[in-house]
């Protein structure tokens, strides 16, 4: 059980963000210029050098979209002029990738940072700079949507890259590409014109992801501990009928694959955020609305309570909450994670996101004089606080990578094993070093008093 530094502030944390920044400029911007598309997006480190792992290119945009937190939080001119070129000389297919659930990954981490950054006035205001970053962001989210199954309850999802029967938790992140599109004004046509709402999308997702993939401790099947999450959720695509939990990186459909809740606790807790600065606007159905808001913030809260009560002291989760050999180690959670046991590895890209959606949690529950606010904001920054330290924060400027210790795809055995160990360590994924350097710039925003940082606009005045 993560031990809460209940005395901690964002503040405190001032220096380790420093040389997080420090470490991350030189890094991302060696990333950026070593760039070659024609071998595939980097993905994961081998040996502390990135290399490509071909699944889906769904890391491209934190390439990019790295080299734009960079700049946010330092001017660094040369990483701003490598993302904003990268952007818009190699992003553009991923905006109109029929094939994946990936948008709110690769575009809103490039196209939505760009136009951010303008909205902020971070950039100087260019009207036709901002409306080409918006049709984009116009067409990813309509072609996100497109991906649809309509379940048997009236609502439906957008199904991952394995088909119409398969829901990812991971999709919920990319539910802040309908919702930004929408906002924007924005809607998917269907046969014969028919007009479909991006909005309503997103949340009838939000909804389904909450009922199927969310566990909450009522007997739903023999394992059905509250906050637990399953990484697929598999459904007839005949009459839409929920069939059984599934996964593809986690060890078992029963047990909970760590970054899968980590992306759940941090999607809801974004899209509790935008839904609460779209109602204060008047934008929306207001029943909806509500309907999915109070599913995303029990999801919300019982995946958070589950992974502070399920990862170790230090708030650095084991890639699977069932991994086999996890008893080998002995009363892991009551001690800090070992990244280097022989039995099972962590997964430190799980921790770089739930962190984030700890904090986010933590923020919009305070904001309505909710207690437990503040234990969940705590919870984050003591996780971001064992990530900016070594042994996670890689301070080799030799090594690409930011945050070591990450896992991709333990099943089928993708992560790099050095010679004479076990189990794989001390290697980097993009989404980790990407999550890291989002966690950081929303802390840093917090005690700096820059504009609260969203996907949706600063302090969601764009709303």
């Amino acid at each position: 059980m993560i031990r809460i530094d209940t005395s901690i502030n964002a503040g405190d944390l001032k220096h380790r963000l420093d040389e997080l920044w420090r470490l991350a400029a030189l890094k991302v911007i060696r990333l950026c210029k070593n760039d070659h598309p024609e071998l595939g997006t980097p993905v994961f480190t081998v040996d502390g050098r990135y290399t490509s792992r071909g699944w889906t290119e769904w890391t491209q945009g934190f390439v990019y979209g790295g080299a734009l937190l960079v700049f946010d939080a330092t001017g660094n001119e040369e990483a701003l002029e490598l993302g904003r070129a990268l952007t818009n000389a190699r992003m553009a297919p991923h905006l109109t990738h029929m094939g994946v659930h990936d948008h709110g990954f690769n575009n809103i981490s490039t196209y939505g940072n760009l136009r951010r950054l303008l909205l902020e006035g971070a950039l100087p205001f260019e009207k036709a700079e901002l409306a080409g970053y918006e049709n984009a962001l116009r067409v990813s989210g309509a072609v996100q949507a497109s991906r649809w199954t309509q379940t048997s309850d009236g609502g439906g999802f957008v199904y991952s890259f394995n088909g119409p029967h398969s829901l990812f938790a991971d999709t919920i992140r990319s539910m802040r590409s309908l919702a930004l599109a929408d906002q924007l004004g924005h809607e998917l046509r269907g046969e014969n014109d028919q007009r479909i709402s991006l909005l309503e999308r997103a949340m009838d997702h939000a909804v389904t992801t909450a009922r199927y993939t969310v566990y909450y401790g009522e007997g739903r099947d023999h394992y059905d501990v509250a906050g637990r999450v399953a990484h697929e959720s598999l459904f007839n695509t005949n009459d839409g009928a929920y069939r059984a939990p599934s996964t593809q990186q986690g060890y078992s459909p029963y047990t909970t694959w760590t970054r899968g809740l980590a992306w759940v606790m941090l999607g809801f807790a974004e899209l509790l955020e935008f839904l609460a600065v779209a109602r204060s606007h008047g934008i929306g159905d207001e029943s909806v609305g509500d309907v999915a808001g109070d599913m995303m913030l029990r999801a919300a809260q019982a995946t958070s309570d589950y992974y502070l009560a399920h990862t170790p002291t230090d708030g650095i989760p084991y890639w699977d909450t069932g991994a086999p050999d996890l008893d080998a180690i002995g009363a892991y959670l009551d001690l800090p994670a070992d990244p280097f046991n022989p039995y099972e590895p962590v997964d430190s890209s799980a921790a770089a996101i739930a962190a984030q959606g700890l904090l986010r949690l933590g923020r919009f529950l305070a904001s309505s004089g909710n207690q437990d606010g503040d234990r969940y904001f705590r919870a984050g920054l003591t996780v971001l606080q064992t990530l900016l330290s070594e042994p996670y924060l890689s301070t080799d400027e030799n090594h690409d990578g930011i945050l070591l210790h990450t896992i991709y795809h333990r099943p089928n055995a993708w992560d790099h094993v050095a010679d004479g160990d076990s189990t794989p360590h001390g290697e980097s994924a993009l989404w980790g070093d990407y999550h890291l350097l989002e966690a950081a710039l929303y802390t840093q925003r917090l005690f700096d008093g820059g504009p609260y940082y969203t996907f949706f606009g600063p302090n969601g005045e764009a709303l």
